[in-house]
């Protein structure tokens, strides 16, 4: 079990730092991402400040954030946003 949470924990740092390449383009929108957990392939992300309620946070997500993500970790096959 030891090996399987060295493993998430690498790709939970991996994803953190995607995101931190991800954030100043967000923060200069005035919203922000934090990541909350990888489950099953799935990245939880909960969107902030102005991305939170933008309109065009559903295209946020999926077009940047899990664009980035998937293509960058192939483990990733999914984010959502846990508002």
């Amino acid at each position: 079990m030891k090996k399987e949470e060295n493993i998430n924990k690498e790709l939970e740092n991996r994803i953190v730092e995607v995101l931190d390449k991800l954030r100043p383009y967000l923060q200069n929108d005035g919203g922000d991402v934090t990541f909350k957990r990888f489950e099953d392939g799935v990245v939880y992300v909960k969107l902030k400040g102005a991305c939170s309620n933008c309109p065009m946070a559903t295209m946020t997500l999926e077009d940047g954030i899990e664009e980035a993500l998937t293509t960058e970790i192939p483990e990733v096959i999914k984010v959502i946003n846990e508002g």
